[in-house]
């Protein structure tokens, strides 16, 4: 029981998570209107998040296999509060920018610590389903940023909003530090690895095996994160004429098809024992999907569109399973947040990017057609091919730990 109500916690503080990565594209239009700015500058606010998130990604490894996960959930919990009510109310734009960097900072340990906790407590053969509920838990987080969180913003001020959220974090932070428990091999005194962490951090770092799964994040993860957690809303809105509320029911959508398709996927992956097959299978369709969306597609089909979208984006969540599997178990945490990076600095980069992009394809426009919006979206497919062609090279590991057969192999 006491692995479940860790894993509960832990599930709490990246749900929480996710609705900080989510909401701008529910609220894109009461912040633009709120701190009066463009697209680039919204771009900039929303990605503020994941410059944060991709900076604390290796810190954070080395944090939880050094300190234990309950330390630095209980410590991130704080932190995420205290910058979601800041945001909540903030007055100005670099206000803003400050709130959601904190939250940002504080949510940015979550998903490694939740994932340290996966390959601590269950088995090893159970791992990529545990990570895919671990990812069904994110996109739950998700889903109430999209269609609840667009329909609340009409009833209550979105700044309410955002303080309940840090209300909320900070209850999640007291209840971990209260009753939560790390892993012998997790806890600071059981930890063998805990003064040379340097020296463990460098070998996943030169271990050419990481790097493969850190360009599916980048690609796949990153393109993902950045159309939903942003430029979804707006596509729909401009160019297809939508409601904000039918917008954010697409995004849901999306959310829905790929949490149902990941578990299935992991599934699928662990009982035939292959990973490469899996992700490049759905790697491949994902692309396609955004060629879809490049072409065009008539504004009755677009969430069919998105249901298929969905299904077949989840590739990225193979990413930390591979990344684990060819490093040291002891090494999970770093192994995980190194090939976790990527996507987060995908996102960071084309959010603002696409944003410019747009800015400057409508030339002053208030409003983008779907050919002002073809040129940003061009640039998030590219990072979905980069995805796909990180899938080529990835390591079949047969649903285990190959990292002493890796070494192994390497030229002597």
């Amino acid at each position: 029981m006491t692995r479940w109500l860790i894993f509960a916690l832990g599930g709490a503080a990246f749900w929480l998570a996710f609705v900080h990565r989510v909401a701008p594209v529910a609220i894109a239009d009461e912040l633009t209107l709120a701190f009066a700015v463009n697209s680039a500058a919204l771009g900039a606010l929303a990605a503020t998040y994941f410059y944060v998130y991709t900076v604390m990604q290796i810190p954070t490894g080395v944090l939880v296999d050094t300190l234990g996960p309950k330390r630095v959930l209980t410590a991130g919990g704080v932190v995420a509060g205290i910058g979601s009510i800041w945001f909540g109310l903030a007055e100005t734009f670099w206000g803003a920018v400050l709130g959601r960097a904190l939250a940002g900072l504080g949510v940015s340990v979550a998903f490694v610590a939740l994932l340290k906790i996966c390959a601590q407590w269950y088995a090893q053969r159970h791992f990529a389903t545990m990570a895919s509920a671990v990812n069904f838990i994110g996109l739950l987080g998700a889903l109430s940023a999209t269609v609840p969180l667009a329909w609340l913003v009409t009833v209550v001020s979105w700044r309410d909003v955002f303080v309940a959220i840090g209300i909320a974090s900070l209850g999640v932070a007291v209840l971990t530090g209260w009753l939560a428990e790390d892993h012998a091999a997790s806890s600071p005194q059981g930890h063998a690895g805990t003064h040379r962490w340097r020296a463990d951090l460098a070998a996943v770092i030169k271990n050419r095996a990481t790097w493969a799964p850190f360009w599916v994040n980048f690609g796949l993860s990153g393109s993902y994160m950045c159309f939903i957690g942003l430029w979804l809303a707006p596509l729909l809105t401009q160019a297809y004429g939508k409601s904000p509320v039918l917008a954010s029911q697409h995004a849901s959508v999306i959310i829905i098809a790929l949490a149902l398709s990941a578990v299935a996927m992991a599934r699928v992956s662990d009982r035939i024992g292959k990973r490469k097959p899996v992700l490049l299978v759905v790697a491949a369709l994902y692309l396609l999907m955004w060629v879809l969306w490049l072409v065009g597609v008539p504004g009755g089909w677009t969430l069919v569109l998105c249901a298929l979208m969905g299904a077949a984006a989840p590739g990225f969540t193979f990413a930390w399973t591979l990344a684990k599997e060819v490093n040291p178990p002891r090494h999970a945490g770093m192994a995980i947040s190194v090939a976790n990076t990527g996507g987060f600095l995908a996102a960071g980069i084309l959010q603002p990017l696409a944003g410019a992009l747009l800015d400057w394809s409508k030339a002053g426009r208030a409003l983008g057609t779907q050919d002002d919006f073809r040129i940003a979206m061009a640039s998030i497919a590219l990072l979905a091919l980069v995805g796909f062609i990180g899938a080529c090279f990835v390591r079949e590991t047969r649903c285990r730990n190959i990292w002493a057969q890796e070494i192994a192999e390497t030229p002597k």
